[in-house]
């Protein structure tokens, strides 16, 4: 069903809920027991006690949620959703003792994602990415990044931002696009780094921001990936065109990577596994979000924990996302994700359910209208059938999602 199909969510929503830190404003609030939220032509009217609901709005048609736990709809900060074929060979690779560098240089990695990219049309590849995103939507996500990355040229680039764009009209969601050009170096570019990064900065990326399909910058600064002053290269050409940068920084080694994001103002460094105290101190300075992968973590069976500790001590906001990805992290589960962020990386249920939600709309400069519940907002909220916010983390392999209200409208399930 197109999401226009889908029924309006308009009128009084009753008997809800609310979660702990759900109202904008309010990141630290226990949550309200008996709530009710106002919806009008697809944004949230009014939000508060339902023993306050002013009279304007008690003849609105009801929806009576019984009771069901309610969150803001939950954002995905960081996927690589669009791509063709799969990379199960390379699981059996790594658990066979081969490291994801090892692979990487073997002609594995990234580059075979490329080809079967390349090789795919623009419908097979929406087609694939659409069946892949039906369990992240029936889990509440309502809005979601989706990096390129996987075409490295410019028709291939365009063909995966064009999937991005499509799907979020199809499903009725908020997509944000990151182009990824310097994820990793093409084949025909083998041995000349330098001159696929003119590639990037000069001719892929200025054309197509002018199409309009690009909302961020990304790159993938790591020993496998492309050096400080590359990345710093794609940077000055995101800023001369006006367009926001985050990173993918840290994860294999300390490369000094979010430092000079966060010089950048970059709304996010990804990862992160390797973040030095200095870089730590530039996020903070600079306001930017980290974003914390912990399916990578898992799938790279890595051991280096990221610095959660000095992140919270330092105030830097964490978000949470899967980082889909055919290669490193093939997960579809953001709940999955925070019981994994709980487990592995000790962040508290109140930090994961804002790493989905507040902290993770900030990684994409969505603050403003997505990640908390607020009068003037988009209506983007999920109903559980949950007893209490903890077991969103607590839970695995549950899908205890009752009904998402997306855009204004009824999208998954039923009130």
């Amino acid at each position: 069903m197109n999401h226009s199909q889908h029924p309006s969510a308009d009128g009084l929503w009753q008997h809800l809920r609310l979660a702990p830190g759900a109202l904008a404003g309010e990141a630290h609030s226990e949550g309200l027991a008996d709530a009710a939220i106002v919806v009008r032509q697809g944004q949230i009217a009014w939000i508060g006690a339902g023993a306050a609901l002013p009279a304007v709005y008690a003849g609105l048609p009801r929806f009576d949620a019984g009771g069901a736990l309610v969150t803001p709809g939950l954002v995905d900060c960081h996927t690589h959703l669009v791509y063709g074929g799969q990379r199960a060979n390379e699981f059996a690779l790594r658990l066979a003792g081969a490291s994801y560098e090892e692979i990487s240089r073997a002609g594995g990695g990234i580059v075979s994602t490329v080809r079967a990219t390349r090789e795919a049309s623009e419908d097979q590849l929406f087609e694939s990415a659409s069946a892949r995103l039906q369990p992240l939507l029936a889990e509440g996500v309502c809005a979601i990044e989706i990096k390129s990355g996987y075409g490295l040229a410019l028709e291939h680039e365009r063909k995966q931002l064009r999937v991005a764009r499509r799907l979020g009209q199809a499903h009725g969601l908020t997509v944000r696009t990151s182009f990824l050009g310097a994820h990793a170096l093409p084949p025909e570019y083998a041995g000349r780094s330098g001159d696929y990064i003119d590639l990037v900065c000069r001719d892929m990326l200025p054309a197509l921001a002018a199409e309009g399909l690009i909302d961020a910058v990304d790159v993938f600064c790591e020993r496998i990936g492309f050096s400080l002053a590359e990345t710093e290269q794609v940077f000055q050409a995101a800023q001369a065109l006006g367009l926001p940068v985050k990173l993918h920084a840290e994860q294999l080694s300390d490369m000094g990577g979010a430092a000079l994001a966060a010089r950048y103002g970059a709304l996010s460094c990804d990862h992160i596994e390797h973040l030095s105290a200095q870089g730590i101190a530039a996020m903070k300075q600079a306001g930017s979000v980290a974003v914390l992968l912990p399916g990578a973590y898992y799938a790279l069976r890595d051991t280096h924990l990221p610095p959660i500790e000095a992140l919270r001590e330092a105030g830097v906001p964490m978000a949470v996302a899967t980082d889909h990805n055919p290669g490193t992290s093939p997960c579809l589960s953001l709940l999955l994700m925070m019981n994994m962020a709980c487990t592995l990386f000790r962040l508290t249920v109140p930090e994961a359910l804002a790493g989905v939600t507040r902290h993770a709309a900030r990684a994409l400069g969505l603050q403003a209208t997505h990640g908390a519940l607020e009068a003037g907002r988009p209506a983007n909220f999920v109903l559980w059938d949950l007893k209490e916010a903890a077991e969103l983390a607590y839970w695995f392999g549950q899908r205890p999602m009752r009904c998402v209200v997306r855009q204004g409208r009824i999208a998954e399930g039923r009130p």
